[in-house]
């Protein structure tokens, strides 16, 4: 079992909660149900969490095909790294009053990292 990428998969788990629980929050406070009401503040609490979704699945599975792989214990735990943190920063950054902002583009940028890191050492075991 790729024992590494489960721990990070649980804190990500745990992150998404948050991230739709903060959805659901800003829905009530709009009085919007379904869509988004062409509020910004849910606009932007959906494209939050559209944005995790989005990134991370395949992340954590390349991730953990690289651990069954028997790629060292110290990548794996940079690449769970990197992606938490960047989405931490991501999810913390991504503002309906500010399109650009330090956190959000650290978090796109680590989190696109990540995927690009996954999915080229990927390619290079298989060949």
């Amino acid at each position: 079992m790729p024992a590494i990428t489960a721990f990070y998969a649980g804190l990500l788990g745990l992150l998404s909660i948050a991230i739709a629980v903060a959805v659901g929050r800003v829905r009530g406070k709009a009085n919007v149900s379904v869509g988004d009401g062409s509020n910004l503040e849910v606009i932007a609490a959906m494209r939050r969490h559209a944005n995790f979704v989005e990134f991370v699945p395949m992340t954590l599975i390349l991730i953990a095909l690289l651990e069954l792989n028997g790629v060292g214990n110290a990548a794996i735990h940079g690449l769970g790294s990197v992606l938490l943190v960047a989405r931490l920063s991501h999810a913390f950054g991504y503002r309906a009053d500010e399109s650009r902002n330090a956190f959000r583009a650290i978090g796109a940028a680590g989190s696109t990292l990540a995927l690009l890191v996954a999915s080229v050492w990927s390619i290079i075991i298989f060949l």
